[in-house]
Order: structure tokens, then sequence, then C-alpha cells
């Protein structure tokens, strides 16, 4: 049986950590764009792979190594991470991030969003119990 901590406190020893192994090399300028529009979009490596149709370890080169595309992976690599591929490429400047809520929340609530109107606000008020729930102990 496992023990659960009942004091609130978060504990520094478990907290969670990143995945995978770290990077032994530096990525390239395009791979760290890469690399950041991924995460931002809230996506794994794996399920960027998938909807591209490559491995995960061929995906993950893209964003360590210096590597040659297909002409057709840009645009689609793109769409899939919701910039331009001028953003990719360092041709422009990324957009100015907006106050919504990122990765895997925006991915939730976008879901939740598609959900009927009554569905929708059962969620959203067991979402703000659970805000409020976790301010008072903050608070406190």
């Amino acid at each position: 049986m496992q023990a659960f901590p009942v004091s609130g406190e978060i504990d520094p020893y478990n907290a969670a950590m990143p995945g995978g192994r770290p990077p032994k090399h530096k990525r390239s300028p395009f791979g760290e764009r890469l690399y950041a529009a991924r995460v931002a979009a809230g996506l794994s490596q794996t399920q960027v792979a998938e909807k591209l149709g490559i491995t995960q370890p061929s995906y993950a080169d893209w964003e360590r190594r210096m590597v040659a595309l297909r002409p057709d992976h840009l645009p689609q690599l793109a769409a899939i991470l919701g910039v331009t591929v001028e953003q990719l490429l360092g041709a422009e400047s990324a957009p100015k991030r907006g106050t919504g809520p990122v990765g895997k929340a925006r991915q939730m609530f976008e879901r939740v969003s598609k959900l009927p109107r009554a569905t929708q606000q059962r969620i959203l008020a067991n979402v703000e119990d659970a805000l409020t729930a976790h301010e008072v102990r903050k608070a406190g």
C-alpha cells in the first residue's frame, strides 16, 4: 500500500521529472524552433511523428541534429504545430503569446468547447471548484 501526503504541502523530493534523457549536443537553430513550437502546441515527439507518418526517432533527429527534410514535410509540420513555415525556418518572428491556456490545458478546453452547453457548464463548475479549493489551501 502506498502512502499519500495529507498535509497539502508540495514534496520537493518527489517533484515531476522531465521526460527523456538530456541531449548530448546543442540543438540547431531550426531544431530549437521546432522544439519550442512542439512544446507550445502541447504535443509529444511521438504525436507529431504519427501525424507526419514517420517514426519518433526520425522526428527526434529533426530536433537534435542538422537534417535535410523533404519539402512536403515543412507545410505538414507547420500545420500540426500551429505555426507558419516561415516561423519554423526563422524568417519571421513568432507571434506574441496569448493569455489563453497552453499545451494540454488548451487541448482539453478545445475538446470541452465542442460539447453541449450543459455539459460544458458542469465541467467548468468542477474546474472552478478545484481552483477555488487550491486558492484556499494556498492562502491558508
